[in-house]
C-alpha cells in the first residue's frame, strides 16, 4: 500500500524527474494517492547526447505507461557547464552537485511558475546515492529564487526514498525492465564512476556490483563487492543492468 501524501498545496504539481528508474516508485505512489503531476524532463547534465535522449525516451515510455503528461526542457549542457565551471573535480556530493542541482531546480522552477503550477518536487531525493538535504535544499533555493513572482510555486521536500518506496523502487525497475544508467549524468560523475568505484561512484558496465550502505546516504560508507559475472542484458540495443542498486539521477 502507498504511503499517504500530503503536498504543501492544492495545487498543480510539476515533478522534476532526473530518470526512470529514480521515477518509478514516486510517480505510481502519486497516482495511487490521486495526484496527476506533470513530470518535468530538464537534465542539462546528461553526456553525451545520445544517453540524454535515452534516459528521456525510458521516464516517457513509463509516463506513457502510467497515463501521466511528461514535459521536456530544453537540453543545453554549455549552460551547465557554465554553471559548474571551476568545480569540475569537485567530489561527489560536494558543490559541484550542488550548483548541478540548483542549475535544474531552477529551470523547473521557472516552467512551474510560468505555467500555472503551485508546487515543485524532484525525484532527485528518491536517490541513496545523493544528499537528501543538499537536494531540498536547492530547491527551496530555485523556488526562493522566483518567490518575487506573481505565481512562485513552492517546494515539496518530500522524502521518497520512506513508506516501502525504497524496495518498490526497485521492483518496478525489474517488471519496467528500465534502462538503469551506471553513473549520474555528467561527464565528470561519470570519471568518478570509472575510475574511483569507492568514491561514491558506480562501476563502469559490464561489472557485477553490490553495493551496501546505512540508510542515510549523506553518512553511509559504501562497500563494493565486485564480481564479474555478467549481470547485464542487452534489449533494444541498450543495456541493461539487473540490480536497483545501480540506479542514479
Amino acid at each position: 500500500m502507498a504511503p499517504l501524501l500530503n503536498p504543501p498545496d492544492q495545487g498543480r504539481i510539476l515533478l522534476h524527474s532526473c530518470c526512470a528508474p529514480c521515477s518509478g516508485a514516486v510517480l505510481e505512489c502519486m497516482v495511487q494517492n490521486g495526484l496527476r503531476p506533470t513530470v518535468f524532463f530538464s537534465n542539462s547534465n546528461i553526456v553525451p547526447r545520445e544517453e540524454y535522449e535515452l534516459r528521456k525516451s525510458e521516464l516517457r515510455r513509463y509516463c506513457d505507461f502510467l497515463g501521466v503528461e511528461a514535459v521536456d526542457d530544453e537540453y543545453d549542457h554549455d549552460a551547465w557547464l557554465s554553471a559548474v565551471r571551476g568545480l569540475e573535480n569537485s567530489p561527489e556530493r560536494g558543490p559541484r552537485c550542488t550548483e548541478c542541482f540548483r542549475f535544474r531546480l531552477l529551470r523547473a522552477a521557472r516552467y512551474a511558475a510560468g505555467n500555472g503550477f503551485a508546487v515543485l518536487t524532484t525525484t532527485l531525493a528518491s536517490s541513496r546515492w545523493k544528499n537528501l538535504d543538499q537536494v531540498n535544499a536547492a530547491g527551496e533555493w530555485a523556488c526562493a529564487e522566483l518567490s518575487g513572482a506573481a505565481a512562485s510555486p513552492v517546494f515539496w521536500p518530500m522524502n521518497w526514498r520512506k513508506g516501502g518506496l525504497q524496495p518498490r523502487r526497485g521492483e518496478i525497475i525489474r517488471e519496467q525492465n528500465f534502462y538503469n544508467q551506471t553513473w549520474c549524468g555528467c561527464e565528470f560523475s561519470r570519471r568518478v564512476s570509472e575510475t574511483e568505484p569507492h568514491s561514491g561512484g558506480k562501476q563502469a558496465l559490464g561489472a557485477d556490483v553490490h553495493f551496501q550502505e546505512t540508510p542515510d546516504a549523506s553518512s553511509s560508507e559504501i562497500h563494493a563487492d565486485r564480481r564479474q559475472t555478467g549481470a547485464g542484458s542487452r534489449a533494444n540495443g541498450a543495456f541493461r543492468v539487473d540490480l536497483e542498486h545501480y540506479a542514479e539521477g
